[in-house]
Formats: C-alpha cells, structure tokens, sequence
C-alpha cells in the first residue's frame, strides 16, 4: 500500500490507482503471509506498465535507460 505524504493532497489521486492495481490484498491484510515470489511478482507487473506521464514507458524501461547513459566511473584503489 503507498499512502500520500501529509500536505501534499496531489499525491492522492496516483496513491488511489495502484493501490486499485493491488485489488488481489484486501485493506488491513497482512502482507507477511504472502510468499515474497508473489510480493516480487507483484511488484515486477507494477513497474513494467507503460505511463502516460513517462511517454508511454515502463518505469523499468526509463530506470534501464537511465542507467545505461550513465558514465562509467573508476574507483582509487591502494597500491
């Protein structure tokens, strides 16, 4: 369940949508009888559903691409 942060009432309507995608969890249930294959399952299905608001891409998608522009970096080591 995602809940809006206090003041910020714009965070409602978006928190109201995938709390309606998570329809298979009824309110107040305790998620620790759930496998976490299934919690994963769950998850993956809510983060590979394109949005409107990333143009019509999964948050997966965007993260990965994201990830790929980024420079690769080298780490000091001892010697």
């Amino acid at each position: 369940m995602f809940f809006a942060h206090p003041g910020k009432p714009w965070q409602r309507g978006s928190n109201e949508n995938v709390n309606g995608l998570l329809e298979w969890s009824p309110k107040h249930s305790d998620l620790s009888i759930h496998s976490a294959d299934t919690l994963t399952a769950i998850a993956a299905k809510l983060n590979n559903r394109p949005r409107k608001r990333l143009n019509w891409q999964s948050p997966t998608q965007l993260f990965d691409t994201g990830l790929g522009s980024l420079p690769e970096t080298r780490v000091a080591t001892a010697a």
